[in-house]
């Protein structure tokens, strides 16, 4: 059964950074796409960038130039490196398994971690 655990989240000020990681057990990583996702209380969960298996990588335009996606396929981990953050960014962040040619997410979701942007 795929486990997903995010980590990394937490309170930052505006314009800061941080990186989110998530680890995957139960799949052989290196053969699936990945994907982070927030939401925000109220609000539908969003997609934030998705990277697949052979590493081609799509971000949403909100967060292209801020946010960079990557993987270590031996960690089983994907990150998500956030700098330039705005107050909007405010939201929980979640890991997925992707699969095309969607590329929507497939596994039972994780507990997510939760990234404050405030002053």
């Amino acid at each position: 059964q795929v486990k997903l655990v995010e980590s990394g989240g937490g309170l930052v000020q505006p314009g800061g950074s941080l990186r989110l990681s998530c680890t995957a057990s139960g799949i052989i990583f290196s053969t699936y796409g990945m994907g982070w996702y927030r939401q925000v209380p109220g609000k539908g969960r969003e997609s934030v960038a998705t990277i697949t298996s052979s590493g081609i990588i799509h971000y949403a335009d909100f967060v292209k130039g801020r946010f960079t996606i990557s993987r270590d396929n031996a960690k089983k981990t994907a990150y998500l490196q956030m700098n330039s953050l705005k107050p909007e960014d405010t939201a929980i962040y979640y890991c997925n398994v992707v699969l095309p040619p969607s590329y929507s997410p497939t596994a039972p979701w994780g507990q997510g971690t939760q990234v404050t942007v405030s002053s």
